[in-house]
């Protein structure tokens, strides 16, 4: 049993969780993406608290962290950097963007226009920028942690189908209980938690967390049935498109983090049933039905409902 990857992470957890309540499922599954080496997607309406988990998470694991805000006016050196005139020698120098961090948070990424948008996709796919006719590689591990708001609301645009496929998972926060936004007055009246938050983990111990998640195994029933699973969109009336085989390796990938932070040395098929929706459903594209049309979400799950657990 992968004994201190477990308590590592569960520190990580209780750590988050102290300014972000009663979403304990949401913060597994965030951290999860990060030890699986992935990409996080948050979305929901403004003020759950997008912004909050993923730099809690990146101030947790005590890794390099950049913010940046997506806006209809930024641009792609922006994010990536480029070259930048010195006027001493009259030369040229490569300027590092924000995106040169273990973790950067995309903050409202659909806000920003599709040509800044674009720029990640280099750096989320192959881990490295290219800049000024040269390559750079960027820190491992690489991550991005974006949000986004509704896209019908103003003044966002729609994430193209490529860069979604390349977040591991989306998920979102929901409202609080009533309890635990009561509680918010007297924890957030005057200032917020996040502010003093503090890293719990170096990165010896993440490294250590992200290799005993490899190790994870997986039978061969529980592989057949994580692919059966993602055929099945290909296969469904209601689905024009299905999940590529980027969403087979990524349920595999988040299974066994998940599987590790929670104490397992194998991967659980309850584990692959409970992330199938988050992985899987903004990779596929739905059929236009009109007002019959049907979420990605639900037909998952008739997915699911329909598929043998093995034992």
């Amino acid at each position: 049993m992968p004994a201190t990857g477990h308590h590592i992470a569960r520190d990580i957890v209780r750590n988050i969780e102290t300014v972000l309540q009663g979403k304990h499922a949401q913060v597994e599954l965030a951290l999860a993406t990060v030890v699986a080496g992935g990409h996080l997607l948050i979305e929901d309406v403004p003020g759950l608290g997008k912004t909050m988990l993923a730099r809690a998470l990146a101030v947790s694991l005590g890794l390099s962290f950049k913010r940046i805000q997506f806006t209809a006016d930024l641009m792609p050196s922006d994010i990536v950097g480029g070259p930048v005139y010195n006027p001493k020698d009259g030369s040229f120098v490569v300027r590092p963007g924000p995106a040169f961090s273990h973790i950067v948070l995309a903050d409202e990424i659909n806000r920003a226009n599709p040509r800044a948008q674009s720029a990640l996709l280099e750096c989320m796919e192959e881990g490295q920028i290219s800049l000024d006719g040269r390559t750079f590689a960027l820190p491992a591990p690489f991550t991005v942690l974006a949000t986004q708001n509704p896209i019908d609301m103003a003044g966002t645009y729609p994430l193209p189908e490529a860069q979604l496929d390349r977040f591991l998972i989306r998920l979102s926060l929901g409202y609080p209980d009533a309890a635990t936004e009561q509680g918010l007055i007297a924890s957030q009246q005057f200032a917020h938690p996040v502010n003093s938050l503090r890293a719990v983990c170096d990165p010896a111990s993440f490294a250590e967390l992200v290799a005993e998640a490899r190790k994870v195994r997986i039978s061969d029933e529980v592989a057949a049935f994580m692919t059966a699973i993602v055929v099945a969109t290909r296969q469904h009336a209601a689905i024009q498109f299905g999940a590529s085989p980027r969403g087979t390796l990524g349920l595999a990938r988040m299974a066994r983090a998940l599987s590790c932070i929670r104490g397992l040395d194998y991967v659980d098929p309850a584990v692959v049933r409970e992330i199938a929706e988050p992985v899987l459903a903004h990779r596929v594209i739905m059929k236009s039905q009109g007002a019959a049309e049907r979420s990605a979400a639900s037909v998952i799950a008739e997915i699911l409902a329909g598929q043998r657990t093995p034992k």
